[in-house]
């Protein structure tokens, strides 16, 4: 977990970061997310040449098998693109 301190405030991020998956609010496995921050927001990274349909699905699911609720898709690619979604989570 890396500590960003930011106008008096602490945000906290972590890169790689093992996550717990659930089904029908079953522990399932891990998946490695590549950014958590604060333990709310999941960012999915990518650097292709445009965010697609696959992509955002990608996101959803994970927010659907983890406890997050928010989640960003943000690529570097060709163009930046950033794509927010939010998920009300049972797994809470």
């Amino acid at each position: 977990m890396h500590s960003i301190t930011n106008y008096s405030k602490e945000v906290l991020t972590a890169v790689q970061y093992p996550l717990k998956v659930y089904y029908k609010e079953y522990l399932a496995g891990e998946y490695v997310a590549d950014m958590i921050v604060n333990d709310k927001i999941l960012l999915e990274l990518k650097a292709c040449s445009e965010i697609n349909d696959h992509h955002e699905a990608q996101l959803v699911n994970y927010l659907k098998a983890t406890t997050i609720e928010l989640g960003l898709l943000l690529n570097f690619g060709e163009r930046a693109q950033v794509k927010r979604k939010i998920l009300m989570n049972k797994n809470k």
